[in-house]
């Protein structure tokens, strides 16, 4: 039995937003074929996600100088103490399923936001004399990312979310890594249907061998 560890970051409903709706079905059909794994949920916009904050840097700060978990006060604990939980959940998934839109080339806020929140020192990587070290590689853990993007990008407008995402997980040690992107549907709204199933079908496929 494996844990996947599903986030998603949409204010839409999943009958508006062509991320969610292609992830659900990605997740049914993951199930089918996986009906003993265990799905941990995260809604983004909707779940208590710690930022990095001001308390955070500081909390941070006075424990690379020595000081204690205990002995920063009440809100530095808080705060840190909730970004932990955050990266002990994600380093205890074995599957990371991914689903957002596109804002602006990139993510929403939402989304860095929690990333910043998993990718600590000492839990999901170290430093080291000759760089940084990813945490996460001994497992064959896999992370897919179901992405969704109005227009169409070709260089000069590169959508930076599927390299960044790809990017940080292997700066963690993830590097099995596959994305599905449903991309047109707003330029081409008389193709969209044509977008969402050649998207649909790619989704399916990978849900049997994820």
């Amino acid at each position: 039995m494996a844990k996947l560890l599903y986030v998603t970051c949409n204010l839409k409903s999943e009958e508006g937003s062509r991320s969610l709706s292609l992830g659900k079905k990605f997740l049914d059909e993951y199930l089918r074929f996986n009906p003993t794994d265990e799905v941990e949920f995260l809604d983004l916009y909707r779940d208590n996600i710690q930022r990095i904050d001001a308390d955070v840097l500081s909390g941070w700060g006075k424990m690379a100088k020595g000081s204690t978990f205990a002995s920063l006060d009440l809100h530095e604990q808080r705060k840190i103490g909730r970004i932990w939980s955050h990266a002990d959940q994600f380093k205890t998934a074995d599957k990371y399923v991914f689903v957002t839109p596109m804002f602006n080339l990139g993510f929403p806020a939402e989304f860095k936001m929690y990333i910043d929140a998993v990718c600590v020192v000492g839990k999901t990587f170290n430093y080291t004399p000759t760089g940084p070290v990813g945490l996460l590689k001994d497992q064959g853990r896999k992370c897919l990312h179901i992405h969704s993007s109005g227009g169409f990008h070709f260089g000069k407008e590169e959508d930076h979310s599927v390299p960044y995402l790809k990017s940080i997980m292997g700066f963690m040690g993830i590097e099995d890594f596959e994305a599905v992107v449903v991309e047109g549907g707003d330029a081409i709204p008389e193709r969209a249907e044509e977008f969402i199933g050649r998207a649909t079908e790619q989704a399916i496929t990978l849900a049997a061998t994820f």
